[in-house]
């Protein structure tokens, strides 16, 4: 039982760190154009330098 008292605080911990990760990503603007993001894949021209 005493093993509850540490994971259950380090399982708030991680699942914090992880929705503050998120949150930082979606301000960042990480998902702002995934349309775009596939549709450049797809074009096989090397870039002209």
């Amino acid at each position: 039982m005493n093993v509850l008292l540490y994971m259950m605080p380090a399982a708030l911990l991680l699942a914090g760190a992880a929705l503050a990760a998120f949150i930082w990503s979606l301000r960042a603007g990480q998902y702002d154009d995934p349309a775009g993001s596939a549709a450049r894949i797809l074009n096989d021209q090397d870039p002209i330098p």
